[in-house]
């Protein structure tokens, strides 16, 4: 499925509610789960996760649920979570990833780290008394508070990070450093599976 069909997926109300639900979850979600935050009956959320999944917009993974006794308790069930693909549709068609590769690899050559960071640093969101955690959600960093931790299950820069993490990590904390401060909390390096480099504690906890 090319791009533009899979996003056009998303048209659909009860599938964007679908889909804004497991991606925003910091767990694997279940059909029944997602059921009840769509406000829809099980196997109409299971027709649309399905849809989802053979989009590429949702993975789905088998295993056996927690805390399940009785009959069938063994079975493994059917839970969903975001994929790690990404969809861009633009007509016609252009090529910044590219683009993009190639800076990044001449920054590396030519060691202009620290110039990026000065650069990144001029290009941070702005806060302006809002709360950090809106402004990050607007940037598609997708933030979760996570015991008064806030963390990033999304990076931007997902697949430059992965090819140059120590220039696109850095660069992302001098891009956030800043108005995190301004927000009260303190971005630090801190980079795990599964979510970006980046987190956030309030100033006061350090």
């Amino acid at each position: 499925m090319v791009d533009i069909e899979a996003v056009a997926l998303l048209q659909d109300p009860v599938r964007r509610r679908l889909y804004d639900f497991v991606a925003g979850a910091d767990h694997d979600v279940s059909r029944d789960e997602a059921a009840e935050a769509a406000d829809i009956k099980r196997p109409l959320a299971a027709f649309h996760l399905d849809k989802l999944a053979e989009a590429g917009l949702l993975d789905a993974v088998f295993r056996r649920p927690e805390g399940r006794t009785g009959p069938g308790a063994g079975r493994p069930a059917k839970f969903y979570r975001r994929a790690d693909a990404e969809f861009a549709v633009t007509v016609p068609a252009r090529d910044y990833r590219t683009v993009a590769t190639v800076l990044a690899e001449a920054t590396e050559y030519a060691g202009l780290e620290d110039a990026i960071a000065k650069a990144a640093a001029a290009h941070g969101p702005a806060v302006s008394g809002r709360d950090l955690v809106e402004v990050l959600r607007e940037r598609g960093y997708e933030p979760y508070l996570d015991e008064g931790v806030i963390r990033l299950r999304n990076c931007p820069f997902h697949r430059l990070a992965v090819d140059f993490p120590p220039l696109v990590c850095g660069m992302n904390l001098a891009l956030l450093t800043d108005p995190a401060a301004e927000a009260g909390w303190t971005a630090r390096m801190d980079p795990a599976p599964g979510r970006c480099c980046i987190s956030f504690s309030k100033i006061n906890d350090d």
